[in-house]
């Protein structure tokens, strides 16, 4: 089963497997930051512009929304040759519930120029397997596969993948599918338990200095709780061939 089902042009009806993670009555984010990936990459093939990669999602979180149809809007912010500023946005009923914003740039061959990402991690296969229902509950949480080796709380790297499609009898891009995992960062190397701090993430930002590839998406993470109420997850992006990007999500810290 797929994470949503096409009801019409713009809008999608979430299935089980969107429930959130804090709350299970509400739609957990994650598919939803796929399905405005996979939305700007259709609007871009449309238009004639595959030459174009995605190369910064950056999303901005309104709130908490329910297991209800959503409807989406894409526009192109500021058109160009060889970049372009896409805007996509997220509706649930009358209240706006993500807006993504994405860079895109035309690709060319710069491999005699490639270096300087990080070292990469250990894979999947040589990562222990773990149960996120341990610490989350969710139809989002029970969808996904995740290996996780855990240095101490709030560090760790962890793998993550899933089984289902973003939209049913869609085809999805590599990148459009990771997108849709990437918000599992902020919950599998988690410092404080859940269920005595909350932690939700306002935001997700993801560079990218290539485009991800395969099933897998790694996240070697790092969680940071300031003094005041605020934190900071940060992970650097793997898939199975090495490092692809840097990711950041705001927190707002509270204590139960």
């Amino acid at each position: 089963m797929a994470y949503f089902r096409r009801t019409g042009a713009t809008t999608f009806d979430p299935t089980e497997h969107v429930g959130g993670a804090w709350r299970t009555d509400e739609q957990h984010v994650a598919p939803s930051l796929g399905l405005l990936a996979h939305l700007v990459e259709t609007d871009r093939d449309a238009r004639g512009r595959s030459d174009l990669a995605v190369t910064r999602l950056s999303y901005d979180i309104w709130g908490t929304y329910p297991l209800r149809e959503v409807e989406a809007r894409v526009s192109v912010l500021r058109p160009g040759r060889t970049v372009e500023l896409v805007e996509a946005e997220l509706w649930c009923g009358d209240r706006r519930a993500i807006t993504l914003r994405a860079w895109l740039a035309r690709s060319s061959d710069t491999a005699a120029l490639a270096g300087g990402a990080p070292p990469p991690v250990p894979g999947p296969q040589d990562t222990p397997g773990w149960d996120p229902a341990a610490v989350w509950p969710g139809g989002f949480i029970e969808s996904i596969e995740v290996r996780r080796d855990l240095v101490e709380p709030g560090r760790g790297t962890v793998w993550v993948r899933t089984d289902h499609a973003l939209v049913a009898d869609e085809d999805a891009s590599p990148l459009a599918r990771a997108a849709g995992l990437l918000d599992a960062a902020n919950g599998m190397s988690v410092r404080e338990d859940p269920r005595e701090v909350a932690f939700p993430n306002l935001d997700l930002t993801a560079h990218l200095h290539r485009s991800p590839t395969g099933d897998w998406v790694g996240l070697d993470t790092t969680v940071t709780f300031g003094p005041s109420g605020a934190g900071l997850t940060h992970s650097i992006l793997h898939d199975e061939h090495g490092p692809t990007g840097a990711l950041a999500q705001s927190l707002v810290v509270r204590p139960m």
